[in-house]
């Protein structure tokens, strides 16, 4: 009988530890938000030797989706692909010459970015004192482009016109653009957290790209003399496209030599972006 009691005292004084350990155990377990799969949809605008003054007459639509990787309650990174299409035209222009040099352009962009994301204040998503953030993001990006533009109805690519004379005998420094750069990224948002699952935010991103032909336009007038006639004697479509003065006034004014764009600065764009945010969570041990 006494070794009966023993035995069942010895059993409680077990399941008491045991629990006490399991406990300390769960209690030990911290859930953490390791990611974040998101998606993007706003609108993209062009600046450049077609917009110099900053006008928004354009904006045209952009989408992305994105990863975030979160470090902690104030810093992360992410990749981000995004699709947008960007434009503009002379005639938004108040610029006299502008107006008459009648130049437009349109491209579709894929961009590849890299972002580092610094929340100003501690961000916990799903939390009630910590769910809403500023933030401020700086990367870089790649990007696709293949600027171009209508005449009588017909689309036509412009870096294949060769239309400030590139490749041409008459100007053999001036070599083809590629149709690939890269961009230095800023920007900033506002993030909350709707719920432990989803985050919505705001983003305006601004790019200094690292070419001067979005656009197509960038340095001078090559002259119709880099734009050989056809064999009928009748202009081709990129001596025609080169030069679209002729819609605005008598006599063209593309004449060799004469500024078509301002090569010292390079293209830009910008995107201001609604965000949708997927967070994924883990647990991990307190210490």
């Amino acid at each position: 009988m006494l070794l009966s009691r023993i035995h069942f005292k010895v059993m409680g004084i077990a399941c008491l530890l045991t629990g006490s350990l399991l406990n300390r155990a769960v209690a030990q377990q911290e859930l953490s938000y390791v990611g974040e799969l998101g998606f993007t949809a706003g609108g993209a605008h062009y600046f450049g030797d077609l917009n110099t003054h900053a006008g928004l007459q354009a904006v045209k639509p952009t989408v992305g989706i994105y990863y975030r990787k979160y470090f902690n309650d104030y810093v992360g990174a992410r990749a981000q692909f995004r699709y947008m299409k960007l434009g503009y035209s002379d005639v938004y222009s108040s610029n006299s010459y502008q107006q008459r040099r009648n130049l437009s352009f349109n491209t579709d962009l894929f961009e590849l970015a890299l972002q580092g994301d610094f929340n100003f204040f501690r961000f916990e998503p799903g939390s009630r004192d910590y769910r809403f953030s500023p933030y401020l993001t700086l990367g870089a990006s790649v990007f696709h482009y293949n600027p171009y533009a209508f005449l009588n109805g017909n689309k036509y690519f412009l870096q294949p016109m060769h239309t400030e004379g590139q490749g041409t005998s008459l100007y053999p420094e001036r070599k083809p653009y590629s149709l690939f750069s890269y961009a230095w990224l800023i920007g900033g948002g506002l993030k909350y957290s709707l719920n432990s699952r989803l985050n919505l935010g705001l983003e305006v991103l601004f790019r200094y790209s690292q070419t001067d032909y979005l656009d197509d336009v960038s340095t001078t007038y090559a002259g119709l003399a880099a734009f050989p006639t056809k064999s009928d004697g009748t202009a081709t479509v990129a001596s025609v496209l080169q030069d679209r003065s002729y819609v605005t006034g008598p006599v063209p004014i593309g004449e060799a030599g004469r500024q078509r764009g301002n090569s010292r600065d390079k293209d830009q764009f910008a995107t201001i972006e609604l965000t949708l945010g997927i967070l994924f969570t883990s647990y991990r041990c307190k210490f």
